[in-house]
């Protein structure tokens, strides 16, 4: 049973922007910690970015001053805004919610190529 489900993923050209979307219809964000995580096949899972029930921000270093993460709890979304892609940056992306419980989603695939 899918817990959280991601959108937004596509084929993008190396310099162009994506903005991926997580929400649930089980669970509610607002105590949450939220994530976004990455894996490129044979290549293990790595953080991009975490944002906090109240507001704080945390990126992985090669998407900093790039990828923006934001959440919309009225909404019930986490967001995570792409710009200036590029070729490395083409991986499954994974949503991941925290606090007591853990949750993952499907994911969704990214791809930047020209």
């Amino acid at each position: 049973q899918v817990q959280l489900v991601e959108s937004g993923g596509g084929l993008v050209q190396p310099g162009g922007s994506l903005r991926l979307s997580c929400s649930s219809s089980k669970i509610i964000f607002r105590p949450y910690t939220m994530g976004w995580y990455r894996q490129a096949p044979g290549k293990q899972r790595d953080l991009v970015a975490t944002i906090t029930s109240r507001g704080s921000t945390n990126y992985g270093n090669p998407v900093k001053g790039r990828f923006t993460i934001s959440r919309d709890n009225t909404k019930n979304t986490v967001y995570l805004q792409m710009n200036n892609l590029k070729p490395e940056d083409t991986a499954v992306y994974y949503c991941r919610a925290n606090y007591v419980s853990e949750y993952w989603g499907q994911g969704t695939q990214v791809t930047v190529s020209s």
